[in-house]
């Protein structure tokens, strides 16, 4: 099987957010689409070893935000490759807080979608967080970033927490 496959299904690039005992954290992730229409679902796929995994399953809230063409690599890199146990990735970042109480981050963002957990499945290394949508919004006009965009263009890498990981991607 031939993994560089993956790259080509359609995905962009989210930071995916949420809240523990007042203490917020964020992700960046390539998996978010919405299921169903009535009720309004949405799955995200998370690591289990992410401390976003570890907020979500505490708090069964997550925001979802949806980031633009233009996001700079180093805006990307403090969401994905850093992990919340280290730094305050909210500090000095534009956001709010949302309906369901977790954050919505409004600097590099298109749009937002904030949910509470429905249910979610175990797939080994991640779990599926299928939430009921409470809140969307576009935030400002711009085009989203898809993640072959941001392989491509801006040339990032995937974290090995992300379920695109390919251990050598240099043998592309």
């Amino acid at each position: 099987m031939n993994p560089h496959a993956l790259f080509k299904l359609s995905y962009g690039l989210y930071i995916i957010s949420s809240i523990k005992e007042e203490k917020l954290n964020g992700q960046i992730a390539n998996v978010a689409s919405q299921i169903t229409s009535n009720p309004p679902l949405i799955v995200t796929s998370i690591n289990k070893e992410n401390l976003t995994h570890e907020y979500i399953l505490s708090s069964k809230v997550f925001t979802i935000s949806i980031l633009s063409k233009e996001t700079t690599m180093q805006f990307i890199g403090r969401f994905g490759f850093r992990s919340g146990r280290d730094i305050d990735k909210f500090s000095g970042v534009k956001y709010r807080i949302g309906t369901v109480g977790a954050p919505i981050v409004l600097e590099n963002s298109i749009a937002y979608i904030e949910a509470k957990v429905k249910d979610s499945i175990d797939c080994g290394t991640h779990t599926l967080f299928i939430g009921e949508i409470t809140d969307a919004d576009n935030i400002r006009e711009g085009e989203p970033m898809t993640y072959s965009y941001y392989h491509e263009i801006k040339k990032g890498k995937s974290p090995k927490t992300a379920p695109t990981y390919i251990k050598d991607e240099k043998s592309k």
